[in-house]
């Protein structure tokens, strides 16, 4: 698949596709003539980078994590980066629920009176 598929069937940018395989989160094959041509799996991978990305995770973890693909494979530093990642995202949620919260409780409030 060449980048422009890859960007339609992603949604993604043909700039941001470049930019993942310049972070290492993307690794093409080239044709004799330089063009990227991107494996059947690109996709997924693809929709996987977005949504770490979304999720606030630099590209260098998510480097070091895009090799993750079985628990036997894991090493110590990807760990690492699980756990940190993990705790930072479950801190966010956590906040975002207690936002969540007291916006009911205003809401509430707004609907009583």
């Amino acid at each position: 698949m060449r980048i422009g598929e890859l960007a339609e069937a992603t949604g993604a940018t043909v700039r941001a596709l470049r930019y993942y395989e310049e972070q290492g989160l993307l690794h093409p094959e080239r044709t004799a003539s330089g063009q990227r041509v991107y494996p059947a799996d690109a996709v997924d991978q693809v929709q996987w980078i977005k949504l770490m990305f979304a999720n606030g995770l630099p590209s260098r973890a998510i480097a070091k994590l895009r090799r993750c693909r079985s628990a036997d494979e894991v090493t110590p530093e990807q760990r690492a980066v699980i756990y940190e990642e993990h705790a930072r995202v479950e801190a966010e949620y956590r906040a975002a629920a207690a936002t969540k919260a007291r916006f009911e409780r205003m809401l509430d409030f707004i609907e009583k009176t």
